[in-house]
């Protein structure tokens, strides 16, 4: 069993930890630390079991859109529901700060999470050539709404 909560500092270990494993250009501690101290238009959330912080998602809310600037489940614990929680929250949180519309970038190779957007009513609205600096991988832009 898992809860989703809004993100906190003493969350960042196990968050920077998660990012480490999932993606090739993982955001730094400065990068979290911006987003939760400074950055007004964002929101980030964890799921939590007893023990441990096993996944993330946050977005930035600018005027009626949130954009899903990241989402990621520990390896250990995928397939079991917390993507589609995180984001379900995330949509839910979204409405009650008068989000409309999500918008988000997936690497097109990423087919798992794409399917996961599909089924929660994304579409794809376009490609971004070369978006990734890892290895110049396109992504593709999703967007759902509204909301």
């Amino acid at each position: 069993m898992f809860q989703v909560k809004p993100m906190t500092l003493d969350d960042l270990p196990e968050v920077l930890a998660i990012e480490e494993q999932c993606f090739p250009v993982p955001w730094s501690r400065s990068a979290f630390l911006y987003e939760l101290l400074e950055n007004e238009r964002a929101y980030y959330c964890v799921a939590k079991t007893a023990t441990k912080v096993v996944g993330y998602v946050g977005m930035w809310v600018i005027l009626d859109e949130g954009h899903i600037t990241n989402l990621a489940v520990d390896p250990a614990y995928r397939r079991k529901g917390i993507g589609r929680a995180l984001l379900e929250h995330l949509i839910t949180e979204g409405k009650k700060r008068g989000v409309r519309f999500l918008t988000l970038e997936v690497r097109s190779s990423n087919l798992v999470a794409q399917q996961l957007y599909r089924k929660l009513g994304f579409y794809e609205a376009g490609v971004r050539p070369g978006y990734y600096q890892d290895n110049q991988e396109d992504a593709i832009i999703m967007w759902k709404g509204p909301l």
